[in-house]
This record gives structure tokens, sequence and C-alpha cells, in this order.
């Protein structure tokens, strides 16, 4: 076997224009070196039944040795507020917050600190046993008060610690929000403390960690916290508790030392203090904020309108948005680079090893406004953000049931499975069960790069190989980039191209494609279970989404109640159809079903034939099957696929020419398409289980075509690229580029 995973590495930015600088962050834990060349990808599927892996060697000044080194992922999400006088300025003091864990009892954990291994300090959290703790330590001497009882699973309860120096004493305190049921963890238990405190210097407070000499953090907790604070007196829990419960805090009280809001500044990284002492902080690796806090009531579902009850933010100590690697290399691609896929291969050949082929993916985007080809295809970067190393397969009990067959692992599945601190996809749970709501770029992806996975980047080369193959001119734009400059980005193109899974998509990106349309461009759209996902980009941050899965939609994991609303815009997330744009409306057809057992052929409909759509079938028979072959499941319509439904938006004035209706047994429609259930809704009862083709034209000379399937783009080099597939696919680009309007 190819040795996949001994160097990772990530291209930041991303996505870059000729001319512009990129840097490869790279890591060995077992190599010193390796030998770097640039190339082009044509196609990234190593499939010897299909084309293979193809790609071409880019002359540049960085191709050859490069030197290698370790850098340690630190994954974990915590808030950080800089060491100020007024953190030390007080001897007793009362620390305090409302709580949510979500893994009590799964190791130690931190909920707030002021902390230094070396110097002491002190620590509210949790033991190894879930029991809340408080601690303080100075010149090696430590005190500590305990409960008895761990704190359950997702219950609020407010929480807190105080030390009265003038007594010598220690106090923690836990408050059950909702007592009944065997919920009740109230609790008030005293030890002895000192009597004076040194506190340690240049130590940040830390909220869900603490500080530690070597990792720069440790002891990360997993689940909310809400309305953080902390009081220059000590304090009974009821004082505590109208402390926490206040959304409003006095600034006039001096012995408010510091009273963070959580409800405030959402989509940023920063975090505020009420307090006059102004004790703002940044939150790192991205935790989960716009999140439900222990005062909310159920009558709002989106923080933007009742924000007070949106104080909390759910940590985890999985969270991974940055990588923080050191680059290893940088270069400034030259400006006569096509626009394309690309990425940096890194081979070795250590002795006694398997060889080694590492890849690092990254993306040349056409210039704005300054197309060099008719058309345009786009990299789906959303999609291939959302499914960035996805551990789904593995993790998701009833995978093998659904594919009817044993899974293969690669390299990079089992790497996956012993690595999770690069981060999982928006497909997969945190450590605490809890769904992963956010997915960057700075971080190695094992599956957006050739070798890796073909779901999704692997199958939209499939395209660009055809277009090469077949001689067609072509630009590559980006998710990311109609996302940033909407329909400017398209408007160049007579037409543009969306590939296998367009799956997860902005607003910003809806409207461009919508406006595109409207105004005259021609959309070819060849997949299946496309502009499914309402999705955000980060609005500071490059190449950073989040999405909300709520209760409606295929989901492989559901939101708490109240927290589909997207922290990073405040924009209700969940799927487009659910926001009241079914892809029907945009492109003819709309997710419906499932199918990983096999893939089917189309049969053509009478409509195919309709006077002046002759163009279209040339050379093709329409009584025999449209796409009887393909790498994925020997058919054209298969994996997942869309539905022609005029109840859904598909314009009347749509042509549905063909059909994939014999799906079998193993057609599995979406849950929203079931009102009911009953035993007939598989695909060899169910006529609404299908993928249909669908072209129809819009304002302005326009037009779109769909295919319906994701299978579709992986039949296209079969019998040498001499097929009916590929015949219908030239078919339409050439109809689509010519200027007469349709």
């Amino acid at each position: 076997m190819t040795d996949t995973t001994s160097v990772l590495g990530y291209a930041w930015p991303m996505i870059v224009s000729a001319g512009e600088k990129i840097s490869f962050h790279l890591s060995s834990p077992t190599l010193a070196s390796a030998e770097a060349t640039l190339v082009r990808v044509r196609c990234a599927d190593p499939d010897p039944a299909g084309p293979g892996l193809r790609v071409t060697d880019m002359p540049s000044s960085i191709n050859g040795p490069v030197a290698l080194s370790h850098q340690p992922l630190r994954p974990g999400s915590c808030a950080v507020i800089a060491d100020a006088p007024a953190l030390v300025d007080f001897q007793s003091f009362t620390v305090g917050a409302f709580v949510w864990p979500t893994m009590p009892g799964d190791r130690a954990q931190t909920i707030i600190s002021r902390w230094s291994d070396e110097g002491g300090g002190w620590r509210l959290g949790l033991d190894a046993a879930g029991h809340l703790e408080f601690v303080l330590s100075a010149k090696g001497e430590t005190w500590r008060a305990a409960t008895a009882q761990p704190l359950v699973v997702r219950e609020w309860a407010l929480v807190g610690g105080t030390w009265d120096a003038e007594a010598g004493a220690l106090r923690v305190m836990v408050h059950s929000l909702d007592a009944q049921g065997g919920r009740e963890r109230r609790a008030t238990v005293d030890a002895s403390g000192p009597t004076k405190m040194q506190w340690p210097a240049n130590v940040p407070l830390v909220i869900a960690a603490q500080t530690n000499e070597s990792t720069p953090f440790s002891a990360f907790y997993d689940g909310k916290i809400d309305r953080p604070r902390l009081y220059a007196e000590a304090l009974g829990i009821n004082a505590l508790h109208r402390l926490c419960d206040a959304c409003e805090i006095t600034p006039a009280d001096a012995r408010v030392v510091a009273a963070w809001n959580f409800s405030l500044d959402v989509p940023t990284s920063a975090i505020t203090d009420m307090s006059a002492n102004r004790l703002h902080g940044t939150v790192r690796q991205m935790p989960a904020r716009g999140m439900t806090g222990a005062n909310w009531d159920g009558s709002s579902d989106r923080w933007t309108e009742k924000p007070d009850q949106y104080g909390a933010i759910h940590f985890h100590s999985d969270d991974m948005a940055d990588a923080e690697w050191k680059p290893t290399i940088d270069f400034t691609i030259p400006k006569d680079w096509r626009s394309g896929f690309y990425a940096l291969q890194v081979r070795a050949h250590p002795a006694g090893a398997e060889p080694v082929e590492s890849f690092v993916g990254f993306f040349v985007r056409a210039d704005l406004a300054r197309p060099r080809a008719p058309m345009a295809f786009v990299a789906s970067t959303a999609t291939f953000l959302a499914y960035a190393n996805s551990a789904l397969r593995l993790d998701q009990v009833h995978a093998e049931a659904m594919l009817e067959g044993l899974l293969t692992l690669s390299r990079d599945d089992v790497y996956l499975q012993e690595h999770r601190e690069l981060g999982l996809s928006t497909y997969d749970t945190h450590a605490d069960g809890s769904g992963w709501c956010i997915s960057t770029a700075k971080r190695p992806i094992l599956n957006m790069r050739p070798r890796g996975n073909v779901f999704n980047y692997g199958n939209d080369t499939h395209f660009i190989d055809w277009l090469e193959q077949m001689g067609h001119d072509y630009d590559i734009v980006t998710d990311d980039d109609i996302h940033r400059h909407g329909l400017q980005v398209l408007k160049p193109y007579r037409c543009v191209v969306t590939g296998s899974h367009p799956e997860y998509i902005s607003r910003e990106i809806w409207e461009a494609f919508d406006a595109y349309q409207q105004g005259g461009g021609r959309h070819m759209y060849l997949g299946g279970n496309g502009f499914y996902w309402r999705i955000a980009y980060h609005r500071t941050e490059p190449h950073a989404i989040e999405m909300r899965r709520g209760m409606t939609g295929l989901r492989t994991w559901e939101g708490e109640a109240g927290e589909t609303a997207l922290a990073f815009t405040g924009e209700p997330s969940s799927t487009w159809r659910s926001n009241g744009r079914p892809p029907q409306r945009l492109v003819g057809v709309g997710f419906d079903a499932q199918v990983f057992t096999h893939s089917s052929p189309y049969r053509w409909l009478d409509a195919a034939r309709a006077p002046g759509l002759e163009w279209l079938t040339v050379g093709i028979d329409l009584d025999q099957p449209l796409g009887d072959f393909g790498l994925r499941g020997n058919g054209a319509a298969g994996v997942e696929v869309d539905r022609f439904e005029l109840t859904l938006g598909t314009p009347p004035d749509a042509v549905w020419l063909a059909t994939a209706d014999r799906l079998g047994y193993g057609g599995t429609p979406a849950p929203e398409e079931l009102r009911t259930l009953h035993r007939g809704v598989m695909g060899d009862q169910n006529a609404q289980v299908r993928a249909d083709l669908v072209y129809f034209p819009t304002a302005n000379g326009g037009a779109v075509f769909s295919t319906g399937s994701i299978a579709w783009v992986c039949a296209l080099s079969h019998n040498d690229y001499d097929n009916n597939i590929s015949r219908l696919a030239g078919n339409v680009l050439k109809r689509f580029l010519d200027d007469r309007p349709l």
C-alpha cells in the first residue's frame, strides 16, 4: 500500500489567484525530508477501472527536497482573558457560572481558572469523577473543596467556588435548576483554606480550560457555560444566583471583577466583560456560539430575537479550527498558471517501509471578471469543507447495512480513527455527542486531495478529466468566491457547471445563481442532493463555514432545541427546502432519496422527442438505456438522487427528459419526503424515489440542465469516453456555449 499519512499538511490560503502567495504547512512525525512537487490535478480518483490518478507536474522553484518536522495538533476550545491588574487585586472572592456539562466523569475538566502549574492559583472545575471542585494552590500547598455527587450530564446547574480569606475557608456550591426526577445536586461543601494568597504573575484567566506550561492549555471542559462571574467578596449560593442570573450588571459595583456576557459579539471571536474592568477576551478554536442558556424558555429559536436567552457557549475538548502550524514552504503562483485544482505532492521512499505519497490540495481561481474561457466549473469548496475529514462510515452503526457490503478502509480512514485531533466534518459528532457545526481549512483535510476518499472532491475531478479529454476550455471558480463576490463571478461566463454534489450553499451563493440564470446564464447541474443545506461563511475568517442541522433533512445528528440559527450570521440554518427555497425552484430537481446498493440507468421519456430539442439528443438512441454503466454502482443514476416535482417549484415549462425510477429496495427516501411511515416507502414500491433528467429555459435566453444524480459524472469516461452520457453532456455543453437564445 501507499502511505498517505506520514506527511500531512494544509495550504493557506486554500484558494489563491495567479500572482498571489500561498504557504504550505507540513508536518511529519517520522520523516526528516521528502520530495515536493506542485501538480495540476486532472483526476484525483486512483480507481483503475476509471481514468486513474492523473496529475501534471508544474514547473516551480519549490520542486525538490523539503525539510520536515513534527508539528503537533492541539484541539480544544476555551476563552482566554489576558492577565490584568484587576485579576490580582483582591483576596477573598467568588467565581461562578451556569453550566451544562456533557461529559462529567470522563476526566478532570476546568470550568474557570487562573492557574499555573508552577505558580499555583485557583480553578473551579470537575474532578475525574465529575464532582464539582474548587482548588487553590500556592508554594506547593493545595486547598480543595469538592461535592460528594457528580453533576448530571446535560442538565443546567449553577456552580460556584468561594474563598473567604478572613475565615480561612473554601466553599464549593451547586444549585440544580431542575430538581425533579433525580436531577437534584444541590450542595454546599466547606473546607479549610489559606488566609492569604500570592497570586501568580503573567497568567491569563481561562474559561473552559486552564493554562499548561507545554501545550499551552489543558483540562478542557465539554459542555455549555453561561454568564460566568468573578466577584471580589465571598458570597453564598443565593447571592451568587442573583449575580449570575442578571443579564445586565451595574459597573458601579467595584466588587464585580468580571461579568462576561457571551450573548454579545456572537459572530466573532470576542467575549465581552460588562464590569468596569473591561476584561474582554477571545475564544480559540471556534466553539459553538449563539447557544441556548440556562434561562432559555422556548419562546424563540433564534439568538438574534432574544439574545439574553442565548448567553451560552458550547465548548468542546476536540474543537479544531486552526492547526496553528508554521509554514514549511512559501510560493507565489505564477501569473500564467491556469485556474484549476492543484496540489502539493510530497513523496518519500523510507528504507524498509512503504512508499509515501501524500497530497495537499488547493485551488487557483480564475480572475474576477477576466475569464480565460467561455465556461466555468464551480469547485464546491463549501461542500468540501462540510465533509472535511468525515469519519462517518465507521462511526454510524448502520453503514454496512446501508451499503449492503463490508466497509473497505483506506489508510486515511484508519488514520482518522486514531487521530481525531485533526478535527472532523459537519457529519460527525464531538466526543460529547454534539454535532460539529463549524469546519475550516486551517488544518489537514484528508478527503480534499488526490488519493483521498472520492466522494465530492474525487468525483468532481471526473468532470475535469472529461473536459480535458474532450478538449473543452474552462475556468475554475469556487463557492468561496461566489459567496464573497456574488453574481460578478458567474456573469462573465456563457455557461457555468456545478458538479456531482454542490450540497452546502449560503444565501449569497443561492442568490448569485438565481440572478445568473435570470440574466440569461446557462447552468449545467451535473449532480444530486445539490443546493440542499443552508450554511454561512464566517465574516472575517476565510474558508470557515457553519451549519446547524436542526430537526429536518437527512441528518446524522440533531442540534438541541432552539439552536438552529447560525452564529456566524444569525440566519436560520437547516435545509433550503425548510427555508422556503426547495432546490426545484433553482435547478428543476431536488433531493428525494439515497441509493447506495447500486446505481441504475435512466429511461428516456416522450418529452425528450419534442420538436426543438433535437440538439440535445444528437447521436443518442432514445430507445436504449441512458447510462447503464459507471464507476459508482454500475450506473449513472445513484448514490443520492433528485426528483422533478412541480409542487416543490419545478418550473412549469421544465421538460422532464428521462427518469431512473427503478432504484429498487435500496432507494431510501429522505425524511422530509415521508408524511407517515408504512412498508411501501422504499424505492421498489415508491414512484417518488427516482432520479430525473430535466431541462428548462430561463429568462433572457438562459437555460438549466440537471441530471439529478451524484453518480452521473463518474460514468463519463466509460468505454474510453465513447458513451451516451458523455455524448449527452457534450451536446448540452455545445448548445449552452452557443450564443443563440434557447
